[in-house]
């Protein structure tokens, strides 16, 4: 049955307060029913899709350029929070975790982890469970930043052993020089510019690549 079919309550109890604080009581009863009808069905559709909303793990190789840029700001905001409320130091999570892949996936999978743990229709011991996992992800964020080489104050890119004859023609070692970190916002912020930047070139070229082919030469 949908609200227009619904029969209208045109009983309203005196003692029903107004709706969202408007006065409603000036209305034809008929109006008024139908206005409280409308905006408590609404209410109820929004209620459901916020609790049907289940958190989904974020590949980040994949994500669309607005989607990257939406996604690295909220995960920076949620990491901001968990080191300030567990009192991380930076030998867990240090300041420049999202210039390092192998940091930015496993805080991601931890954010999302926590996302399906506390969401309202989780068990009560969901909160539990995921501070047993959230231990043993910080043991292994520990050998993450140990790897990585990244500290408090100066930072260097993660070396990567290149494998002889495992290499594609166009790949280029990596530039491990470190660099102080001095202005940890900015370069997140730049970062995240580098980022929609280079995926959005990505996709321009995937499109290009698809706009061009000759179709008349395709079986």
């Amino acid at each position: 049955m949908t609200v227009e079919d619904t029969p209208l309550d045109t009983t309203q109890s005196d003692s029903e307060p107004d709706f969202d604080g408007v006065d409603l009581s000036d209305l034809p009863p008929e109006i008024e029913a139908k206005t409280r009808q409308l905006a408590k069905q609404a209410y109820v559709n929004d209620l459901a899709a916020t609790l049907a909303a289940v958190p989904r793990p974020i590949n980040w190789r994949t994500l669309p350029p607005d989607d990257l840029e939406h996604e690295l700001l909220d995960l920076n905001a949620w990491v901001d929070w968990l080191r300030h409320t567990y009192g991380l130091p930076a030998q867990v999570v240090p300041p420049m975790w999202h210039r390092h892949p192998e940091l930015l996936w496993e805080l991601s999978a931890l954010r999302q982890h926590w996302l399906f743990c506390f969401d309202p229709q989780s068990k009560g011991n969901q909160a539990l469970a995921w501070h047993h996992d959230f231990a043993i992800a910080r043991e292994r964020l520990r050998d993450w930043v140990t790897i990585s080489g990244t500290r408090l104050d100066r930072d260097r890119a993660t070396r990567i052993t290149p494998w002889p004859g495992g290499e594609t023609d166009d790949w280029t070692d990596t530039n491990t020089v470190e660099r102080p970190v001095t202005e940890r916002t900015n370069d997140f912020l730049t970062f995240v510019e580098e980022q929609v930047t280079g995926r959005q070139a990505e996709q321009d070229a995937v499109i290009r690549e698809i706009t061009n082919i000759d179709w008349s030469d395709q079986p």
